[in-house]
């Protein structure tokens, strides 16, 4: 059996004849560091010695006593865990504490696997200037778990991150429903277990992991998240204990860099936790007052990501004692619904609100756009919160989010049956044939084709487009929805479409592939959002080709700019953003992209190259978070 020592001359012997001889030696070291760390110690894992724990040094300091502590094997029968699977690239890894403190990687020379070992020559990919441990913490993360545009963000930004050199791990639930669970095939056992003490007990969760795009995916593994419905809820609504499941994955999340060793060790206590949404708004709270009064999470910090603020995470005051928060943290959770809005007269409408909390607690706080930043300290879009967040606004901001241009690119897409770009688009006039005969529609290369994607429901103003149908149909359009949410919205699309045959068409229910086609085929997207913190179909139209039409709020404000036709350097503008939410305005609108369309063929032409030439990449918004981290960091914890 080889030793460490062994294992570690051969690598750097190894790496040493890669790297051409006309380097200088000095140089090298600095070189090296650029090695792949995907399952960095293959081979020490694979031949190296029998996993040992880790010395004292390097274990998380002691909590309270009692707080989180390993559950200890029962004496009788095997503790009913998961089987230990061996975890390629992480765990015990028999390394020697030397080779493996906190913040060492940058000077540690490691192995790929196999699969892994080539060291990819090209285009150097923009590194940040300081490089951080961040820990995400969420509800759902694409392609594992998604309901919304949530799991697009969680499973994008973390990969942008990691490509910009920062050591990157996403906590996340491993839902389990029958049909997701082969979305976790290739995460492992981890062989860590912690009980977390709360809800009149101690409950046991497990994690498992996976290394996937140089991020450390962590699952935290409970019976709660094992049952079928969605992520949230089921045909009945939401899950009843929903506060309970992510209570537990918030305490899993701050105790996953202190326990996993992923990559051969910690991520350790100097993290930037950025939680997202209400499902992980615990994490800030926790901080302050379970770890950082025992010296632990100092100098870590948290960023709240706000990318809905009508989900708070709601609760009965009466549930405080359950979350294992020391009673004076109360205030920080205390929420009073206003008289209104009580059930009876004898309701005190007294709660507790884990997103306030996190407000309260926070370092930083980012939504994710520019125009929703403001919106949610208006009284119209604070929903309840305004004056909190009005008080925060020093470190209050906005970024819009990315897209993931290896899955929405019309030059490769596989969704779509024609590519095109930006310097070639004969392919979209194919693809919006295609569309047509694929709806049944007539096939019309110079009627406009207007498409909607999205639920059907009252926030994405479903009801505006009902009202103008009518009045739209008489005009040579063809109209495509699709979505599902309210049934009778769903029936609305049914009986619509049976009425106006050559015109209209409803794709009841939702499919990735025909999102696709639909984008690229359309020639003008709808969006009349009542408020939108961000949207990602304007982004995907633009992205396409294909014009947006929106309501200018929130983040469709920031990223749709308006057409001039007659601005300072030519015509300027990506599409149209009307105001206020109106169906005369909407239609009016409308009818000016329709006449831009038939009779300005140059100025439409411009409009989609504007839009197909703007950068809305995740690593661009990476960029802009990483200025969000050296701010935070800047600054002591907000809370001590």
């Amino acid at each position: 059996m080889a030793t460490p020592s062994a294992v570690g001359a051969a690598c750097l012997l190894l790496a040493r004849a890669a790297w051409p001889a006309a380097v200088g030696d000095r140089a090298r070291p600095r070189r090296l560091q650029r090695v792949l760390r995907r399952r960095c110690v293959a081979e020490l894992s694979r031949e190296g010695p029998a996993p040992r724990p880790l010395p004292p040094a390097l274990l998380a300091p002691p909590l309270v006593p009692g707080f989180l502590a390993p559950p200890a094997e029962p004496t009788g029968e095997p503790a009913s865990t998961p089987p230990p699977v061996p975890d390629a690239g992480l765990g015990d890894l028999g390394l020697e504490p030397e080779g493996i403190a906190e913040g060492s990687i940058d000077n540690t020379v490691v192995v790929a696997s196999e699969q892994d070992s080539e060291i990819v020559v090209g285009k150097e990919q923009a590194r940040a200037k300081v490089t951080q441990s961040i820990v995400f913490v969420t509800g759902e993360a694409s392609p594992y778990a998604k309901s919304g545009g949530l799991g697009d963000v969680c499973g994008s930004l973390p990969v942008a991150l990691a490509a910009r050199g920062h050591r990157v791990m996403v906590v996340m639930p491993r839902y389990l429903n029958g049909t997701s669970d082969k979305n976790y095939a290739n995460a492992f056992y981890t062989e860590k277990h912690i009980r977390i003490p709360c809800f009149g007990g101690e409950h046991e969760v497990t994690f498992f992991h996976e290394y996937r795009d140089s991020v450390d995916w962590v699952f935290v593994d409970h019976p709660s998240y094992h049952r079928p419905g969605n992520l949230y809820g089921d045909k009945f609504g939401a899950f009843g204990d929903n506060q309970f499941r992510y209570t537990l994955l918030c305490y899993a999340a701050c105790e996953a860099p202190l326990i996993l060793e992923l990559g051969g060790y910690i991520y350790g206590q100097n993290c930037m936790f950025v939680v997202n949404d209400w499902h992980a708004s615990l994490v800030p709270v926790l901080l302050a007052a379970k770890y950082r009064p025992y010296g632990v999470y100092k100098d870590s910090r948290s960023i709240l990501v706000i990318h809905n603020l009508a989900h708070q995470g709601v609760e009965p005051a009466s549930t405080y004692p359950d979350l294992g928060l020391p009673p004076e943290w109360y205030g920080a959770l205390e929420w009073v619904f206003p008289e209104w809005a009580r059930r009876h007269a004898l309701d005190k409408g007294e709660a507790v609100n884990f997103l306030k909390g996190a407000v309260v607690t926070a370092d930083r706080i980012v939504t994710v756009s520019k125009g929703y930043s403001w919106e949610v300290t208006t009284a119209e879009g604070g929903q309840g919160l305004n004056e909190l967040l009005s008080s925060r606004k020093s470190v209050l901001n906005g970024i819009v989010n990315g897209i993931d241009i290896n899955d929405w690119n019309p030059a490769t897409d596989k969704c779509i049956p024609c590519h095109y770009s930006v310097d070639d688009l004969s392919g979209k006039a194919k693809c919006k044939g295609a569309l047509q005969k694929e709806l049944g529609l007539p096939i019309r290369p110079d009627v406009p084709l207007i498409g909607f994607i999205g639920r059907l429901d009252y926030q994405k103003g479903i009801d505006l487009i009902q009202l103008i149908i009518p009045d739209l149909m008489r005009e040579d359009v063809q109209f495509v929805m699709l979505g599902s949410g309210d049934p009778e919205l769903e029936d609305w699309m049914r009986s619509t479409e049976s009425i106006f045959k050559d015109k209209f068409r409803g794709w009841v229910g939702f499919s990735v592939p025909v999102s696709h086609r639909i984008t690229a085929g359309c020639d003008i997207l709808l969006m009349p959002s009542r408020f939108e913190p961000c949207g990602l179909n304007q982004l995907y139209a633009m992205q396409y080709g294909t014009v947006p039409v929106v309501h200018a709020t929130g983040g469709l404000r920031d990223t749709v700019e308006n057409f001039n036709p007659f601005g300072e350097n030519g015509e300027q503008g990506t599409g149209w953003a009307f105001a206020p939410l109106t169906t005369e305005n909407m239609l009016w609108t409308l009818r000016t992209a329709i006449s831009t369309y038939r009779e300005h063929k140059s100025s439409w032409e411009g409009l989609m190259k504007r839009g197909m030439s703007k950068d809305f990449t995740w690593d661009h918004a990476a960029e802009q978070y990483e200025q969000i981290f050296q701010w935070a960091f800047i600054d002591r914890p907000y809370v001590m």
